[in-house]
């Protein structure tokens, strides 16, 4: 039995399964968990039996996305990283970027004290020299 938030068309399915995987795979290994999956492993984070989820491993192997050494272990290609890495970016998206408010990664504000102070200034509409003087 696959996942019952997974789509219900074979196309659609095979993409859902392709990010997931991906996305998992990236994960494992950037927490040190492993460069290789096996099927049981998907099922139990993923919720995929392993009898279904060796169909999706082989077609991403198909793919270029995926390697396996024919033990049922399966790795990412560097193709498979890139796209697992933009999978897992664009799901936790919403959690790493600047709350209301707060400024993004590229701002000045993280080079100097002063850039920062400047910054909140800007931000908040206070002029310094105004409550001070």
């Amino acid at each position: 039995m696959e996942s019952l938030h997974a789509p219900k068309s074979d196309a659609l399915r095979a993409l859902y399964w392709r990010d997931e995987i991906l996305q998992l795979m990236f994960w494992i290994k950037g927490e040190g968990f492993g460069d290789q999956v096996d099927p049981a492993l998907l099922e139990r984070f993923l919720g995929v039996e392993a009898a279904i989820g060796v169909r999706y491993l082989e077609r991403l192997v198909g793919e270029g996305l995926l390697a396996t050494d024919n033990d049922d272990l399966y790795e990412l290609t560097e193709e498979g990283h890139r796209h697992g890495a933009r999978v897992f970016a664009d799901e936790f998206a919403e959690l790493t970027k600047p709350g209301h408010g707060e400024c993004g990664p590229d701002c000045w504000c993280h080079a100097s004290p002063e850039e920062a102070e400047a910054c909140l200034e800007e931000r908040f509409g206070h002029d310094r020299q105004t409550t001070e003087g």
